[in-house]
């Protein structure tokens, strides 16, 4: 809790230049009213000290009720200090012009509905009371003085009502002005990341099967100006390919040139330079580096904390606390503002909340009247969760096959090769030797191929993950693969997103079995071989253009699901999700969710 003393403190730094007018005036009256007291002490009806003590109370204690509610202001002023009037113009009927300057004050403090009685008081009331104390003839010239004193004090309180809503407009137009180039550079941030995410989906995945097709052209080339043609092709393809992700590197590279405690640094410098408003910002424990999403998650959360706390909560004074925890992190904005009772949810407020609710985060918000308000934003530390990176055995008898993939896949953090064979033999021995979590095995390969290695595989190391990686829907062989124990079916054609999500949730003992396999099966098979799939959607409603996926994708939008259910529903990663997302509204031409529901299943929805 806040003292007393601090909040009078805070109360003056607030001041401007007529507040600082209307305390030199009181002062000079209260120093006048005690010369003159000591002056005439001879004839007052009470001891000097007694009346100094009545001035000391008509000094202060209308001004400190000034800071609780202008109404109190107005009933001590009246009380106090026209009582101390009273009193004076009852000894010298001349001393009625001592209730001037408090008249002025009464009028220039007066606000919404209390001038219905503060003016009557001030003009009618006051003069009388004083005219039947001195000279009643005096009662018009008192009223006359009264009125204008009193309009000059309105007219004053209408200057400083100006001058306080122009230095508000001018304090929130440097907010949003802030907040709006803050958000064109959190948008454009964001635009570069789903660009270099989407890049990477489609031309990585483009040039890995444009590599592996033509290496599967290798035997079928027999002269060696075919064998030279080709060698020549994999290696523009494969340049074509590093260049894709120097460039991908590039896009991300200004965001990520600055850590997370310089880029909270900047925005607070920034944010202080046009707002005026005093910001401190400290941060405890080591540092660690955070992921992009993080991140901008915690960077989000600043921004929108540091808006509000001006918009709404007028403060002067803004601590930011940022705190590296053993399993967490947590970042702390608090306030000097007016503070609120109710919280409203306003669109700032719930999209820092989704942020981090999408992180496994929480945001949680504090505010109480004149104690101001406290936003406090924690995330996981990401990189706890991830103890073990996953350790992989790739299968295939085309070593360009088998390089891409190692390529591929050694871009995700937790994912490591640690062997490469070409056969089923060379994979059991290596099976024997490296012990990985999960192979990733092709179907057709010389001396032993994939089906009879994974027999033989699941029946020796029970608990190593087999996944088989092929380029074919060969349903025979996959219900043989299948019934050998395999632990999931992909086809090489699918996203390299998808890929290693499906080898994180095999690692964890979820069987996955690619949806086009899965499809063909049931139509072969009529359904001898299932997982959980979701239901099937209608082809009476199913538009041209939109894959099997993406019909799932849109069922899960019609329930109303959300793209982090959607992935965990489907086996996806959340990335995915959007870019599916993305796609179907191009192939629709709707902007939204509602218009892709609309014209993908009308009123059935």
């Amino acid at each position: 809790m806040r003292s007393e003393g601090d909040e009078l403190l805070d109360f003056i730094k607030r001041w401007y230049w007529y507040d600082w007018m209307m305390f030199v005036i009181r002062t000079i009256l209260f120093v006048s009213l005690l010369f003159t007291l000591e002056h005439v002490s001879d004839k007052l009806t009470v001891p000097f000290w007694l009346g100094a003590l009545w001035g000391i109370m008509a000094f202060f204690i209308p001004w400190v009720c000034l800071q609780r509610h202008y109404t109190y202001y107005l009933v001590s002023e009246m009380v106090i200090s026209g009582g101390l009037c009273l009193y004076t113009v009852s000894l010298f009927p001349e001393a009625y012009v001592a209730f001037l300057g408090p008249a002025f004050m009464i009028a220039s403090n007066s606000a919404q509905k209390s001038y219905r009685w503060s003016g009557p008081m001030t003009i009618f009331v006051f003069p009388a009371l004083f005219a039947e104390l001195s000279e009643p003839s005096n009662l018009m010239t008192m009223i006359f003085q009264f009125g204008l004193i009193y309009a000059v004090g309105f007219a004053f309180q209408l200057l400083v009502v100006t001058h306080r809503q122009s230095e508000m407009i001018r304090d929130q137009y440097a907010v949003l002005e802030h907040y709006s180039s803050q958000v064109e550079r959190m948008t454009l941030a964001e635009e570069r990341n789903r660009l270099s995410k989407d890049l990477h989906d489609t031309m990585g995945h483009s040039f890995t099967s444009i590599m592996m097709g033509l290496e599967t052209l290798r035997s079928e080339v027999r002269t060696s100006e075919g064998e030279r043609k080709l060698d020549s092709l994999l290696k523009l393809t494969r340049g074509s390919l590093d260049e894709v992700r120097q460039y991908l590197h590039q896009v991300g590279a200004a965001q990520d040139s600055l850590t997370l405690v310089e880029s909270l640094r900047a925005l607070t410098a920034e944010f202080q330079a046009l707002t005026k408003v005093t910001v401190r910002i400290r941060t405890s424990g080591e540092e660690v580096q955070v992921s992009k999403q993080v991140k901008m998650t915690l960077y989000r959360c600043l921004q929108e904390s540091l808006t509000n706390a001006v918009r709404h909560g007028q403060a002067g004074e803004i601590a930011v606390s940022l705190q590296f925890e053993e399993k967490q992190i947590r970042l702390v904005v608090q306030d000097n503002g007016v503070g609120t009772e109710e919280l409203r949810a306003g669109f700032g407020l719930t999209a820092m909340k989704e942020r981090a609710s999408d992180l496994q985060g929480q945001v949680s918000i504090h505010s109480k009247p004149d104690e101001g308000t406290v936003v406090t934003c924690t995330l996981p530390w990401q990189g706890e969760q991830q103890e073990e990176a996953i350790r992989l055995l790739l299968v295939d008898d085309q070593p360009c096959i088998r390089e891409s993939l190692q390529v591929m896949l050694e871009r995700e953090k937790d994912l490591q090769v640690v062997g490469l064979a070409e056969d089923g033999e060379q994979a059991m021995e290596q099976c024997e030797r490296l012990r990985p979590h999960v192979v990733l095995m092709d179907f057709n390969m010389p001396r032993m191929d994939g089906v009879e290695a994974a027999k033989l595989m699941k029946q020796k190391y029970p608990d190593v993950r087999v996944l088989i990686l092929t380029t074919f829907q060969e349903t025979e062989k996959a219900v043989e693969a299948l019934r050998s124990g395999i632990d999931g079916y992909l086809l090489k054609s699918s996203e390299p997103q998808e890929l290693s999500e499906t080898i994180r949730l095999v690692h964890r003992g979820v069987m996955m079995i690619s949806q086009d396999v899965t499809n063909q099966l049931i139509q072969n098979y009529g359904g001898a071989v299932s997982r959980e799939q979701p239901a099937e959607p209608d082809k009476r409603f199913s538009p041209s253009g939109l894959t099997p996926r993406e019909m799932d994708i849109m069922l899960c939008l019609s329930k109303g699901l959300r793209y982090k259910a959607i992935a965990a529903k489907l086996y996806l990663s959340e990335g995915t999700v959007r870019n599916y997302a993305s796609t179907i509204y191009t192939k629709l031409g709707v902007r939204n969710r509602e218009e892709a529901l609309q014209r993908v299943f009308g009123n059935q929805v």
